[in-house]
């Protein structure tokens, strides 16, 4: 029995395996879970405000610490991954379109396509937090990383090591990983729905874990696009 003819049959009985009991109508379940997801963005919008504070806290008591760092970064690949979660974005839109409109291939092909981007997205973050560890870019101590500071005092760019330079480091790790967790989180979440999505769960009338999920990965995508300019371009 196709899917189709399982719904078709499920509604003459009187149930529809897709509608919880305790709702009425798919819209109603529809704007419930979107309601919930909001609530949950919420959540994470003020775990990430508190950071975005102790930033800005860090940054205007301390802005020697990230004139000096942020040198250290590089502003090339920080460029790349904002492209590629931006396009992630645009591709998970598609996903949640076709969705609506149950076309359940191309839902699946663009989902699979924003797998993609976030794995290209944590393979650059690997590259950079590779180079960090091995120059002792690291958290809160005091480092001298001695090739990365004799190419810069050659070029006459860069100053002296400030105190307590580890301040930035801490930061920028906290935030940048804590976001990268999120997008492993967000990962998770496309896998579950692309796979659902596989076994034909989603139609025009419920196709909400698509949206809610795409919802989710349009808030990691803005966080970055706030994370980038702040640690890679404002010095």
């Amino acid at each position: 029995m196709s899917n189709a003819d399982h719904h078709l049959v499920a509604g003459a009985e009187g149930h529809q395996p897709s509608l919880a009991h305790h709702f009425s109508s798919h819209r109603q379940q529809y704007e419930a879970g979107k309601l919930g997801m909001w609530l949950f963005l919420l959540t994470e919008v003020l775990l990430f405000g508190g950071l975005f504070c102790a930033y800005a806290v860090f940054r205007a008591n301390r802005p020697e610490i990230f004139i000096w760092a942020h040198q250290f970064l590089d502003k090339q690949l920080g460029a790349l991954n904002t492209a590629v979660l931006i396009t992630s974005s645009f591709t998970m839109a598609l996903a949640v379109r076709c969705a609506q409109w149950d076309q359940r291939r191309l839902s699946a092909f663009f989902l699979t396509l924003t797998l993609v981007c976030a794995c290209v997205f944590l393979g650059v973050k690997y590259v950079e937090y590779k180079h960090k560890w091995e120059e002792g870019l690291l958290w809160v101590r005091q480092f001298q990383p001695a090739e990365a500071a004799a190419s810069l005092d050659e070029s006459g760019t860069s100053d002296q090591q400030p105190r307590h330079a580890g301040i930035f480091f801490s930061i920028y790790f906290a935030m940048t990983g804590l976001h990268a967790v999120h997008v492993l989180a967000g990962m998770g979440a496309i896998g579950w729905v692309l796979v659902r999505t596989l076994r034909g769960h989603f139609n025009r009338q419920y196709f909400g874990p698509v949206d809610y999920v795409g919802l989710y990965w349009h808030l990691v995508d803005l966080i970055w696009i706030y994370l980038f300019p702040l640690f890679y371009l404002i010095h």
